[in-house]
């Protein structure tokens, strides 16, 4: 199977699923990890439909949460707090109108996933913003998704990128 095919299966798997229920149990999870217990600077993502949403961790104000935002053919990370200010980006989703800031200062980076396999690799969109992102990075690297989504394999290639940790509904790897 083909990552382009591999996509068009999970896009439509993730349609059938009941993710605002999903993403609340991902939510607690994440929120009971050592992981997330020890950071201080977290980013998220503002998810698409269908997609495990998270914001709701927003709601914690003993951390400090960031959204990315596109900048060319790179991801920019950038301070977020309930209420600011949100603009679509050319690829339809929604980021922060702010000055850059440096992904050095992140403990975590929370990173969207079509699926994942059981190595830890992710499916992405195909854009590479996020491979490319996390290339140099030295922080952790989760990705939260329906288990449904959690496959055999990715197929990985050299440039993508393992997490750390893959949280699911009915397990943490």
């Amino acid at each position: 199977m083909t990552k382009e095919s591999l996509r068009k299966w999970a896009k439509e798997e993730r349609k059938k699923l009941d993710i605002k229920s999903i993403s609340g149990i991902l939510s607690e999870k994440l929120r009971k990890t050592e992981e997330y217990k020890n950071s201080n600077n977290i980013m998220l993502y503002y998810p698409l439909p269908n997609e495990v949403n998270l914001l709701d961790l927003l709601n914690d104000s003993s951390k400090q949460f960031y959204l990315p935002r596109i900048q060319g053919s790179e991801l920019e990370c950038c301070p977020y707090k309930i209420g600011n200010k949100l603009s679509e980006s050319y690829i339809h989703t929604l980021e922060p109108v702010c000055k850059s800031c440096s992904k050095t200062i992140l403990d975590i980076v929370i990173v969207p996933a079509l699926a994942c396999d059981l190595k830890n690799y992710r499916l992405g969109y195909g854009g590479g913003f996020y491979d490319r992102f996390l290339k140099n990075y030295n922080g952790k690297k989760i990705a939260c998704i329906p288990s449904k989504l959690l496959i055999e394999s990715i197929f990985h290639q050299e440039h993508d990128i393992k997490m750390d940790l893959v949280i699911t509904e009915l397990q943490t790897a």
